[in-house]
Formats: C-alpha cells, sequence, structure tokens
C-alpha cells in the first residue's frame, strides 16, 4: 500500500509530517484520512518527536481538501459520514501533544484550511492563496472552519471569507493573523525548519505543557485559566530537566534536555 502520509525526522526532534497525493492536491480521501490518523497516534507514542511540520507533497497545493471525486459517487448518509471523518481527524492533528507548524506551500482550500487551523501555528508561501470555499459549492465549512477560523481572526474577517468564499493571499492572511509568517517560496521550508529547531531546543514537557494550558484556557474565564496554567506550570517543576536549565544558565552553556 502506498504511503499516502509518511513521518521523517528532519532535524533532532524535528518531523515532517507529509501528505502524498500531488496528482491529487493532497486532498483527504479516506485511505489518506486513515494513515493521517495512524501517524498521529505514532506522533503521540514517540518520545523523540518535539516538534512536527505538517505539509503537503509538491508545491501546487498543501492540502486542496476533501476528495470531491470521491465523494461524487456517495450517497448523502455518506457525505455526512465523511465529513465526519475528516474533522475526527483533524481534531486528532489538534491534539497532538507537541507543537505543530502547518508548512502551507500551496494552495490550501476548504477542508486543507481547515487541517492547517487546527495546527498550532501557519507558515505560507507567498506565492498561494488560502480560502473557505464551500459555499460556492452549497455547503458550509464541516470540519472545523466556522468554529475555528472565527476564534482565530474575529468573526467578522471568518465570516467575510466564508460568506464569499474567496480565497486570500499571503499578504492579507499575514494581516489577518491567519499565517503567523509568511515567506517567498523558495525560503518557505528552511525558515519553517529554523523555527521548529528553535523549539526544540526547549524544554519538552514545558512545551507540552504551555500547550496544554493555552489549548485547555483559551475558551475560560481568566480565573479558571490561571488555575489551568497553575496545574499545568506545577508538571514541569519535578523535572529533571527543569535542574538541567538552571545549571546550563549558571555555567553558561546550552542546556541539553531529555525530556524527563
Amino acid at each position: 500500500m502506498k504511503d499516502l502520509v509518511t513521518l521523517e525526522e528532519l532535524s533532532p526532534h524535528v518531523f515532517l509530517l507529509q501528505l502524498n497525493r500531488e496528482k491529487a492536491a493532497n486532498s483527504l480521501s479516506h485511505l489518506l484520512l486513515d494513515q493521517l490518523q495512524m501517524r498521529v497516534k505514532e506522533i503521540n507514542q514517540r518520545s523523540e518527536i518535539r516538534v512536527v511540520l505538517v505539509t503537503g507533497a509538491g508545491t501546487k497545493a498543501f492540502c486542496a481538501g476533501a476528495d470531491l471525486k470521491e465523494r461524487a459517487g456517495m450517497s448523502d448518509h455518506e457525505v455526512i459520514q465523511t465529513v465526519k471523518k475528516i474533522g475526527e481527524t483533524i481534531n486528532m492533528v489538534e491534539q497532538i501533544s507537541v507543537p505543530t507548524i502547518a508548512v502551507i506551500n500551496g494552495v490550501a482550500f476548504g477542508g486543507g484550511l481547515e487541517l492547517a487551523l487546527a495546527c498550532d501555528l501557519r507558515m505560507m508561501s507567498t506565492s498561494t492563496k488560502v480560502g473557505l470555499t464551500e459555499t460556492s459549492l452549497a455547503i458550509i465549512p464541516g470540519a472545523g472552519g466556522t468554529q475555528r477560523l472565527s476564534r482565530l481572526i474575529g468573526i467578522g474577517h471568518a465570516k467575510s471569507m466564508i460568506y464569499t468564499a474567496r480565497p486570500i493571499e499571503a499578504k492579507r492572511a499575514h494581516s489577518l493573523g491567519l499565517a503567523e509568517y509568511i515567506h517567498e517560496p523558495q525560503f518557505l521550508m528552511e525558515e519553517a525548519k529554523d523555527l521548529a529547531a528553535c523549539m526544540a531546543r526547549n524544554g519538552p514537557v514545558a512545551m507540552k505543557q504551555a500547550k496544554k494550558a493555552i489549548n485547555l484556557g483559551f475558551d475560560e474565564t481568566l480565573e479558571s485559566g490561571l488555575e489551568i496554567e497553575r496545574s499545568c506550570y506545577e508538571k514541569t517543576i519535578p523535572t529533571t530537566d527543569r535542574i538541567e536549565g538552571l545549571q546550563a544558565f549558571k555555567e553558561k552553556r546550552k542546556p541539553e534536555y531529555k525530556g524527563e
């Protein structure tokens, strides 16, 4: 069986999760979704993985969303179940315990942008576009787009993107806060690797707890969020990495964290 989703180490503790359906614009077929779920489970089980870059094969498409050719022969019930599966898979990506960066090297439409929205950060090529284009097909985003986009860029901008179904370019995406970084296409992956390597040098337990605190506390009251932060902070105190960080600072050297 062809590997439609691959996972490879790019540098110490930095891994690339790649969709490999270049000829089909890396669209989300049932088989690709199955493999993506398997890879996510693998990531969460491997302690050496500290940062994950998510991208699509080639340069034309990060992910064009659902596989519309596959969907054409489906019944209404099958379509609903497929969209549910896409949503569940994207939820699994969002719940990866380590930081994730969507490297948007080509167009990201519909479910493709929904996948990118589930990552912690988005880095985008200046030569591409993103959009939630579903209303042009007489449907709506059904795998988290209406919820994650509005939380990320504000309800007004999200409504504008969804109601018009118009893709936006990288500069606009960056100005809205949809993409945290934009780079020329020839520099995109190297910049992503550098950013990931910077993250991977930090304490692995601390990174997981920081992600947990931010994500769990986001929709809570400030009081509840601060309690979540306190709980996550306490998880870092008994670690040997914390002692190593203090010792390295004292000795004016780089710390060597082990995730313990």
